[in-house]
């Protein structure tokens, strides 16, 4: 009988250090996250908090989706959809399983891969994640696209050149070099292995140099 009221003492001990554990995961979470107190304000109805938040990250949203598309006006669309998106389900935000940053990066993408599906029906896959290009060993070592090119002309052509990349090169290196995330934030957004992700960003580089190398503009 002790032996069993030991027992439990000590899994109830257990359990609560496990939810002790949590919560300081959960407010480390928070204190770390510029975004968590302007989440939390929207969540109890405060449309100034969402203006703000809406105001803080429109840009690098519009940002993603011009890389993306390539079309000012699509961009602008896209980053009301996103938006939009994110009102409604911003409820499903969980500040312990990374930052809001993190979070509207995963709704972006998954909104213009929603977007590609739908407007790139005629290609032989509709998945982004499928398309994965046949890419030659022994290019040229691969460069970074801000070091790549400069000025507006090579600006325009830097990003026309990005939409010849498939879809999964094209969004691993916008949002490395472009959009400048850590490795683990991409693989958590693109929702694949750490390892995944370097190996798209350099094969992507490999390609967009060699791209770029044709028009005389890489370094």
């Amino acid at each position: 009988m002790a032996a069993a009221v030991s027992a439990i003492g000590i899994l109830g001990s257990r359990q609560a250090s496990l939810a002790i554990e949590a919560d300081e995961r959960s407010i480390s979470g928070r204190r770390l996250d510029p975004d968590f107190s302007l989440v939390s304000r929207c969540l109890r109805g405060d449309e100034t908090a969402w203006e703000e938040l809406v105001r803080v990250h429109t840009r690098r949203v519009y940002g993603l989706c011009f890389r993306f598309t390539n079309s000012g006006s699509e961009a602008q669309d896209l980053t009301q959809e996103v938006f939009l998106r994110v009102f409604r389900t911003l409820q499903s935000f969980r500040a312990v399983e990374g930052s809001f940053g993190t979070w509207l990066a995963r709704v972006t993408r998954n909104l213009l891969i929603d977007h590609y599906r739908r407007t790139r029906q005629d290609r032989a896959t509709d998945s982004i994640e499928e398309q994965l290009p046949v890419i030659e060993a022994g290019t040229a070592a691969g460069v970074r696209p801000d070091d790549a090119v400069a000025g507006r002309e090579a600006s325009e052509i830097l990003q026309a050149t990005l939409q010849k990349l498939s879809p999964d090169l094209r969004e691993a290196v916008i949002l490395r070099d472009l959009q400048e995330m850590e490795y683990r934030e991409i693989a958590d957004v693109l929702q694949i292995p750490e390892g995944t992700v370097k190996s798209r960003i350099n094969r992507g580089r490999v390609e967009l140099a060699r791209l770029l190398r044709k028009q005389k503009l890489a370094l």
